[in-house]
């Protein structure tokens, strides 16, 4: 078998040493050319040129989500084809490895490396569905190309925490947990629009459900974790299905203690609820519009502002080692 490692030397949770073993592991029981990334986007040309070739079989990512995610745009740059595109396999060696984790792969880079090498001897593999979300045709938006996700994207609050915690990162603070929380909590206080929100769900052939705060869009459940713990946004959310959402239309003192509880009891049986809440299960097609431009996230990464994205839930999308 040929395969094509992708690292990123920035990976948070593994070391050169760290690295150098899981190489030599792996082009033991395979052809494995290993690139290491040294530009934003490397990793999704990387996949693309995997995608066009004639003889790689495997695309490894070695990295957190955000690596992950270029690889996937990579692969999929033509579209979906499961059936003729490499295999994808993910070594976690970001902070939360949320991808990895859904898959039911251990969180440690080693111990992944060894359960994946026993899945590709054993010949085990799943068709996972992805998400894809462009700029809305017709809007101010419609010039943004379209692009995949793996495990979920956001519209406002969320996206705007996580635009907070680049700008500390890039400010030499380590992604941690509690960097998150810290994040969560100036939003918080700092957010505009939590009593009257700007956002409205468009589905067709459904009335729009508007003056939204927020919205999480889930490809696949636990939403995220906080250090072991999974938190389930969208509990019914699969990668065997299209996609979840689930939204708010209040940021009250109260209703964000009463939300941030539940999700922080949160189990794969019960995840947010209430008046305030709304809970959308397996879309196929749907539109965030806003009324203002809004911080946008997918896979944990900050895009920018967004005003209106149409999402697509893709079932059968590419096919992953597990």
């Amino acid at each position: 078998m040929r395969a094509l490692l992708v690292v990123n030397p920035a990976a948070t949770t593994t070391s050169a040493r760290t690295r150098d073993v899981l190489i030599h592991a792996l082009a033991s029981e395979m052809k494995l050319e290993a690139v290491t990334t040294e530009y934003r986007g490397h990793a999704r040309d990387l996949g693309r040129r995997a995608a066009d070739s004639d003889d790689i079989e495997l695309v490894v990512a070695l990295g957190g989500d955000g690596t992950v995610n270029e690889v996937v745009n990579g692969l999929l740059h033509d579209g979906p084809d499961p059936d003729r595109l490499p295999r994808l396999a993910v070594v976690p060696g970001g902070s939360t490895n949320v991808f990895a984790r859904a898959l039911g792969l251990p969180n440690d880079a080693v111990e992944a490396t060894g359960a994946i090498l026993d899945a590709l001897r054993d010949r085990t593999e799943r068709t996972v569905g992805l998400g894809l979300a462009a700029g809305t045709p017709g809007t101010e938006d419609e010039g943004v190309p379209a692009r995949w996700f793996t495990f979920c994207a956001g519209l406002g609050f969320d996206a705007s925490v996580i635009g907070r915690v680049e700008q500390q990162r890039e400010r030499g603070k380590r992604s941690t947990h509690a960097l998150y929380m810290r994040q969560v909590v100036r939003q918080f206080l700092d957010e505009p629009h939590r009593r009257h929100g700007p956002i409205t769900i468009e589905r067709p052939g459904e009335d729009p459900v508007s003056n939204l705060v927020l919205s999480i869009i889930c490809n696949t459940t636990p939403w995220t974790y906080l250090g072991n713990r999974p938190v389930y946004a969208s509990p019914e959310a699969s990668f065997d299905t299209a996609l979840d959402v689930v939204a708010l239309s209040k940021l009250s003192t109260a209703a964000v203690t009463r939300y941030a509880t539940q999700l922080l009891t949160s189990t794969p049986e019960r995840g947010p609820r209430g008046k305030h809440a709304v809970t959308l299960h397996d879309l196929t097609d749907f539109t965030l519009n806003s009324k203002v431009p809004l911080p946008f996230q997918m896979d944990g990464d900050h895009l920018g502002l967004r005003t209106s994205v149409t999402f697509t839930g893709v079932r059968r999308a590419l096919r992953v080692i597990v």
